[in-house]
């Protein structure tokens, strides 16, 4: 009983930011002191990314369908900045600015300079196709995508979607009890 058949195996990466309400997020932090007079926030000028668990699962779900293999799927989401993340999560507070830690960022970025060149828009993410091999031309790779410039970024701050305090309010009412376990 032995198999000699060659396997062919295609791997594509997925990159998204903060997952709303995960241990990773300060989100679970904020909700744990959002009673406190103060609230310690590293830079005034921070933001991140905001991307629910849903909305992570379906872009990884999108990948498994659309993959040839090789391609960085980036799904567009939401900027909030960390100040209004605070006030909202505690509205009474007042804010104490600590500065950054060592190898925090203050903002997020997902597709830098040296992928704009292979990066490729749709209607709800973009797409980094490989450069090896030229698969960043493959038409099939490409499908209905628009090439994005090539001095494009695609960065937490910089970014065209922000989310409202509102947004986020709704959201935490539908997924107190699930924030910080995941």
């Amino acid at each position: 009983n032995s198999y000699s058949g060659v396997h062919d195996t295609a791997f594509s990466v997925v990159r998204y930011g903060n997952v709303m309400g995960s241990r990773g997020s300060v989100i679970p932090f904020f909700m744990n002191i959002k009673d406190s007079e103060n609230i310690p926030i590293t830079d005034k000028r921070m933001t991140r990314f905001m991307i629910s668990l849903e909305q992570g699962v379906e872009l990884v779900w999108h990948a498994f369908d659309n993959m040839i293999g090789g391609e960085i799927y980036v799904k567009k989401i939401p900027s909030m900045k960390v100040t209004d993340l605070a006030e909202t999560i505690a509205p009474n507070a007042k804010h104490s600015f600590i500065g950054i830690r060592p190898g925090e960022k203050l903002h997020e970025q997902m597709i830098g300079l040296e992928d704009s060149q292979y990066t490729y828009e749709y209607d709800d993410h973009y797409k980094i196709l490989p450069a090896i091999h030229d698969w960043h031309l493959d038409k099939k790779r490409i499908g209905k995508g628009k090439k994005v410039e090539d001095v494009f970024t695609y960065t937490s701050d910089t970014n065209e979607n922000w989310m409202k305090k509102s947004e986020l309010k709704d959201w935490l009412s539908k997924n107190e009890s699930k924030i910080g376990k995941i």
